[in-house]
């Protein structure tokens, strides 16, 4: 694994998880929405990750040798997906999207779930922009050690 292979696999997972800060985000802003314009309540999103199969970079230059294999470990948002959990039933008869029973769908999103989800997407930004950070420096003191041989 060469150096910029660290950095690839950090920008890769850098941009996912801040396309799940945005689902996640979403959802809690949409937390008490019972009419879209689909109709209905809002589904909660879902994001679904997969395993990187190469960079168009890699794609051009797979022939030269080095770079005819993807970074082991990079990550990219492969889908979002609708959650499945029913609607939650709520008591209203006085809301315009009651029912005739006199009940509203209201979306099924737990928002202490979701604060926790967005905190762990966050955590995972930092880290990542962390290990940027020191594969920088790691480039910077490698051609540091090179100037002086």
């Amino acid at each position: 694994m060469g150096l910029f292979d660290m950095l690839n696999i950090s920008a890769s997972a850098l941009s996912a998880e801040r396309l799940r800060a945005e689902v996640t985000s979403a959802n809690m802003a949409n937390a008490e929405t019972t009419h879209t314009d689909a109709g209905g309540p809002y589904v909660r999103k879902q994001v679904v990750f997969t395993a990187k199969s190469g960079s168009p970079f890699r794609t051009i230059f797979s022939g030269m040798g080095k770079f005819s294999q993807p970074p082991a470990g990079s990550v990219q948002l492969s889908q979002v997906v609708d959650d499945t959990t029913p609607s939650v039933m709520r008591y209203e008869p006085g809301n315009p999207d009651a029912n005739k029973a006199g009940y509203v769908a209201y979306p099924a999103i737990n928002p202490s779930s979701e604060m926790v989800d967005l905190m762990g997407a966050v955590r995972a930004y930092q880290l990542n922009a962390s290990a940027v950070n020191a594969s920088k420096q790691m480039i910077q003191e490698s051609i540091d050690i090179l100037k002086t041989a």
